[in-house]
């Protein structure tokens, strides 16, 4: 399976930096299977950045969370992510919540809207992946194929 890291920089070796946000499935290396959302991200500051390119192989030895669409479950996994809560997880898998989304997030835990109206709200106007590799045992599972310099007209 091939995926992609967008960044400002070629990543030949992915690491676990962490950062001074806690992200969706919490601290860990982000990739996607969708290059048009990696492409987003290795340009949303300046314009322009770096396709980072992987081949995937799984390996059933490492413990996997995996969503499928966006739940409850998925919900309150992310709100405890973004709260600062660590798992357990070698690598998680799913939709993503973007700045936009977490504001739903934020506003659901804080009780200024209920989970049904987090659910309208949350509705996305494009198909959205990330995956999430947490651990270093996880990082292995990466091998890097090549790196690419785009632009935000890509």
């Amino acid at each position: 399976m091939i995926l992609y890291h967008g960044s400002k920089v070629y990543v030949q070796k992915p690491k676990i930096l962490i950062e001074k946000y806690n992200k969706d499935f919490y601290y860990g290396f982000y990739c996607t299977l969708l290059e048009a959302q990696a492409i987003r991200w290795a340009t949303r500051v300046t314009g322009k950045g770096v396709i980072n390119k992987y081949e995937y192989t799984p390996n059933p030895s490492l413990k996997i969370l995996s969503f499928s669409e966006m739940t409850e479950e998925w919900l309150d996994f992310i709100a405890a992510c973004r709260n600062g809560t660590p798992h357990n997880y070698d690598i998680v898998e799913g939709p993503m919540a973007d700045d936009t989304i977490f504001n739903y997030v934020e506003d659901f835990l804080d009780g200024r809207i209920s989970r049904e109206a987090f659910w309208e709200l949350a509705k996305f106007k494009h198909p959205t992946h990330q995956i999430c590799f947490n651990t270093e045992a996880s990082l292995t599972t990466l091998c890097f194929v090549e790196g690419k310099e785009v632009t935000s007209y890509d």
